[in-house]
């Protein structure tokens, strides 16, 4: 009878053995959670910021700040030696150039939404946005004479390109890529991700915000729309965002104000004077960075009713549009990615939604609207940004990423790789 007990024993140790080996293999087997990183510098004249939520791995890190690095120091038109600035600061006589194949790119797109818009976009803005001062808070107006000097110099015909032969027709026509650079280097950045098996990260690169795939539990990116003329952490909307760009453009990122009136980075290269359509923001929602960056200044500098006609007849681009009454205006399927219920109405200034617009100012398919403040947890990349009276950004767009996989990154639309858009300094 002992000797059964004690067989009785050995065989329910040896089963809870079992067990506890199998717990623990689960245990050690189950796959670990990979925990966001991220990395923050100041470069292209901006905060950027970089989170990847699928890898551990610092070594794409730094590589991704390497290369924004290197970018800036080849497209910026600041820094000597850079090959714009070479282009830009050309020997007297000096007419035809073969540049890189980067350089080609940029400059095409941006030749092609020149073309596009009749020159309301232009490339060739450099004279004017090099005249203005937005950046040393001495609020300084151009004189009349420097701005009619510096509009006779700007001109997108003056220049040709044919494959990476790049063909100055006039002497004094210089480039600015303000307006397209973040958005290109934003582009490539995502490229070598993809490269590296990363699937799901955010890129910020001082308000180009590019998503890479969705968060890791299929969820979209939650990016805020910030309220113009409030800090950037009071948004008026999230737009859920899944592998595309989100870029914004507005009177109230780099401005000052004189006698009641405000001077803004848009600058209009026909008039030499920062644009006055009704407009203070647009937002471009867009598979590729490059077209959000171009086309948010793009259609800004159309006003509504071309902005939006442009953008609706461009295929997988979406833009949102607010007037100076701070009424929104959706493109066509736009209103798809709005998050419905963070929208946020205030009473001082009130976002009203004007609806979808088939590109006619006024034709739209909603109603004005009012929705109670609600929030929603995510990731909160604020677009769009305040400059402080010294110029400078204030941002919070040191990406932080914590536990849960959120995010919260204040992402302006100021300044790039040139240290410019469609803009002064």
């Amino acid at each position: 009878m002992k000797k059964t007990k004690n067989k009785e024993a050995a065989a329910l140790i040896i089963l809870l053995a079992a067990l506890l080996l199998g717990c623990l293999a689960a245990l050690l087997l189950r796959p670990r959670k990979t925990e966001p990183i991220s990395r923050s510098a100041f470069l292209l004249n901006t905060f950027i910021s970089i989170t990847l939520y699928d890898t551990e791995d610092t070594r794409i890190l730094d590589r991704c700040v390497e290369l924004c690095q290197e970018y800036e120091n080849r497209f910026s038109k600041t820094i000597e030696g850079s090959e714009l600035y070479r282009l830009n600061h050309r020997n007297p006589g000096e007419t035809t150039f073969s540049i890189s194949d980067d350089l080609a790119a940029m400059i095409g797109e941006g030749l092609e939404y020149s073309r596009i818009t009749g020159g309301a976009y232009d490339l060739t803005v450099e004279p004017l946005s090099s005249l203005w001062n937005f950046t040393d808070g001495s609020h300084v107006i151009p004189s009349e004479a420097e701005i009619e000097e510096a509009v006779s110099r700007v001109g997108w015909e003056n220049i040709r390109l044919e494959g990476n032969e790049l063909t100055f027709l006039t002497p004094d026509t210089t480039l600015d890529l303000g307006s397209i650079a973040k958005g290109y280097i934003a582009d490539r950045l995502k490229d070598y991700l993809l490269s590296e098996g990363v699937r799901s990260a955010n890129i910020n690169l001082g308000g180009n915000v590019l998503c890479v795939g969705g968060l890791p539990d299929k969820e979209p990116f939650h990016i805020g729309l910030q309220m113009p003329f409030a800090s950037y952490s009071s948004i008026f909307a999230n737009l859920d965002i899944t592998d595309l760009s989100v870029v914004t453009s507005g009177v109230y990122e780099r401005h000052f104000e004189v006698d009641g009136v405000n001077y803004h980075h848009l600058l209009n290269p026909k008039t030499g004077y920062p644009y006055d359509n009704g407009l203070i923001a647009v937002t471009i929602v867009s598979p590729r960075s490059v077209d959000g960056d171009v086309l948010s200044t793009a259609c800004f500098s159309l006003g509504l009713e071309e902005g939006l006609a442009l953008v609706n007849s461009l295929d997988g681009i979406y833009g949102y549009f607010v007037t100076e009454d701070y009424e929104l205006y959706y493109s066509r399927g736009a209103e798809q990615f709005v998050n419905e219920a963070s929208l946020q109405i205030h009473e001082d200034d009130a976002i009203r939604t004007g609806g979808e617009s088939t590109g006619a100012a006024g034709e739209t398919s909603g109603t004005d609207s009012e929705t109670t403040d609600a929030g929603r947890e995510g990731t909160d990349t604020t677009a769009g940004s305040r400059a402080d009276a010294a110029g400078r950004t204030e941002t919070a767009a040191n990406s932080q990423a914590d536990a849960a996989g959120r995010t919260e990154t204040a992402a302006n639309n100021q300044a790039d790789a040139a240290g410019h858009r469609q803009e002064a300094p």
